[in-house]
């Protein structure tokens, strides 16, 4: 007799394309429902890849069928197309579903880390994941990814994206000669990252995550011109210092009429390695206030501790070396958290952020 439980035990030996873990373990399966010999079977997937889909459909009716006769049905809910242009009524990447600005107000708050493990967390969850180094003076990237000296392959006029951690990354670092100073006025800039969107071979993504330069200045705007940019992230410490340069951040989003998917405050409190207790040693909590002004909220709080830094001196970024750590598990709820909000953005079609006066603390 044909029961859920049965089912069940079929779709926990249906591994998702291009990953190791099944549809189960992702959590992809919404519902299974079973009237007399007819059995539905509904999915939840963050790939809008029409080839994901038909791999999922011809793989669950072939496991079903040694059931025998059955009249099955799967329906496969995808993610929903975000806004197709900018403000500036550009879209140079159409086949990339969502774009996400990591940004910070100023250097060294843990921003491109932030950046990293939240790719990979995404792509361990399931998303078609790319990376692009935008911050231009400073690309940090390639040493964290674990592709230093790794060139990139050139196809015709095209680049084909540098694959690591099962993420399409690129990097301005893996153009240029190593150590190489880039001493570019604002046009420059401009034109590097252009090219950088239209130059390279991303195909189709679910997502694509930006790495910003600090501060606001012409990599976001040219970034904002050229693409409808999903949800801003902000990056923080809990100090008031990097909190004042925080607000000048969350005003640009406002200013660029990105939609603000919330704040992650970085080096918050510490764990130690000996006892693993945390401990407030740099402070914590202070963002909150930051949030409710821009009417966003804290995405998440992430601890110091020396596998980070470790972590990102070797390629091997804390969610890939050590997935299940405390910090690893912050990741990947803000992970979660940040793609429910890109979910609503574009259900929403795109929050208008210049309708939200902050009242600045």
């Amino acid at each position: 007799m044909i029961n859920i439980a049965k089912i069940q035990d079929i779709l926990k030996q249906v591994i998702y394309p291009g990953f190791n873990k099944t549809i189960i373990d992702f959590g992809f399966l919404k519902d299974i429902e079973i009237v007399d010999n007819r059995v539905s079977i509904v999915l939840d997937i963050p790939s809008s890849d029409i080839k994901v889909e038909s791999q999922l459909k011809n793989e669950i009716t072939k496991r079903v069928s040694f059931l025998g006769e059955v009249d099955l049905d799967i329906t496969i809910i995808k993610p929903k197309l975000p806004k197709q242009t900018s403000s500036n009524g550009k879209n140079v990447l159409p086949n990339i579903q969502n774009f996400v600005m990591v940004s910070s107000g100023k250097g060294g708050v843990g921003k491109s880390t932030t950046t990293v493990n939240l790719a990979i967390t995404l792509a361990q969850q399931g998303k078609r994941v790319g990376l692009l180094d935008a911050d231009i003076y400073g690309p940090n990237i390639p040493r964290m990814m674990g592709i230093d000296g790794v060139e990139p392959i050139f196809l015709g006029k095209t680049i084909k994206p540098i694959q690591a951690h099962n993420i399409k990354v690129m990097s301005i670092g893996s153009l240029i000669q190593r150590g190489a100073s880039l001493i570019w006025k604002g046009a420059m800039v401009t034109q590097a990252i252009e090219q950088m969107l239209e130059d390279i071979d991303w195909g189709s993504l679910d997502i694509l995550l930006f790495d910003m330069p600090p501060g606001t200045g012409d990599a976001q705007l040219a970034l904002a011109q050229s693409l409808p940019v999903t949800s801003g992230v902000c990056v923080t410490t809990p100090q008031k210092v990097a909190l004042d340069d925080t607000i000048r951040s969350m005003d640009m989003f406002t200013q660029l009429h990105i939609p603000i998917a919330g704040i992650v405050e970085n080096m918050s409190g510490f764990i130690c390695p000996d006892n693993g207790k945390e401990y407030d040693i740099f402070g914590k909590g202070t963002t909150q206030p930051l949030a409710d002004a821009y009417s966003t909220e804290v995405l998440g709080e992430i601890p110091i501790e020396p596998a980070i830094r470790e972590g990102g001196d070797s390629g091997l970024p804390i969610t890939v070396l050590a997935p299940n750590c405390e910090t690893s598990k912050r990741y990947q709820d803000i992970a979660t958290k940040l793609w429910n909000k890109l979910i609503k953005v574009n259900e929403n079609g795109g929050v208008d952020n210049t309708a939200i006066q902050p009242t600045i603390f």
